[in-house]
């Protein structure tokens, strides 16, 4: 019996160190951030500026803004968990081609950007960036384009404001409910520091969405797509058939799709397109 409770113990204690452990490191597991000197000179062969915003908490925010001559608008686009503007620069020219200015910033602790980064900076941060697009462009001319990590914090943002429209690439139902599907054993809704509910931010839109995901998607499934689009009324799901979660931009239809989105008219329910 002894020898029984000291086994339970042991069980215990290593459960418990791992509960410990997730809690305290799990900025290591979502993030994946490239640091960049405060020197560093991206090349793009667009034209485009940096900006930079200093928070009232001392955090700072570093953005990249592409221009594009007679733009249609601009698209506020919110990047995945890993690299820096250095490497996601590259998605301007799927937004610039179709006659679109495109801004994106690095989180807190990508990039050049700096501070201590939580759930609230996360939506904060994005929100701030917004205000601060709505100085340069009537909010109507405002897409928020959420990739990956950024479809929650863009659906946030969405359901704050009144942008022209929302589109989520590769989406997650919520942030809890990604991370629960590999840590079902461990009491995530005391440990996970975030939980970005998609879920709940999605209804609370008041624009039209648009949601593509690749049939494929290994990472984060087709299925999440399915069940936003099942809250958000309204809302058009496009599938990518075959799509992964890294490669919608390497199928044709993407850029239709996308090119098509981008020139339609949202302003009425009925003249959204037929997705």
């Amino acid at each position: 019996m002894a020898a029984l409770l000291t086994y339970a113990l042991y069980i215990i204690a290593a459960y418990l160190l791992l509960c410990v452990l997730f809690y305290t490191l799990q900025d290591l597991f979502f993030f994946r951030p490239e640091i960049l000197p405060r020197h560093f000179k991206y090349r793009y062969p667009f034209p485009f500026e940096e900006v930079d915003f200093e928070m009232e908490d001392g955090g700072y925010i570093n953005g990249l803004h592409f221009r594009v001559p007679n733009a249609k608008g601009v698209v506020f686009y919110l990047k995945g968990n890993s690299r820096s503007l250095k490497g996601w620069g590259k998605f301007a020219k799927d937004f610039v081609s179709k006659g679109y200015d495109f801004f994106m910033i690095d989180y807190r602790g990508f990039g050049k950007s700096s501070g201590r980064r939580t759930e609230a900076t996360l939506y904060n941060d994005a929100q701030t960036v917004y205000k601060w697009l709505t100085e340069q462009y009537p909010e109507e001319e405002i897409v928020l384009y959420g990739r990956s990590l950024g479809s929650g914090i863009a659906a946030r943002i969405a359901s704050w404001n009144r942008p022209r429209m929302l589109l989520l690439d590769s989406p997650y139902y919520s942030f809890l409910y990604q991370v629960r599907q590999y840590g079902f054993w461990l009491p995530l809704n005391w440990l996970l520091r975030y939980k970005i509910r998609t879920d709940f931010f999605i209804k609370k839109v008041d624009c039209p969405v648009f949601i593509l995901h690749g049939t494929h998607d290994r990472l984060i499934s087709f299925r999440q797509g399915r069940m936003l689009h099942e809250l958000a009324e309204g809302s058009h799901l496009i599938p990518i058939a075959e799509g992964g979660h890294n490669n919608l931009p390497d199928f044709p239809e993407y850029h239709e799709i996308l090119y098509d989105i981008l020139h339609s008219e949202v302003s009425e329910p009925g003249s959204w397109g037929n997705w």
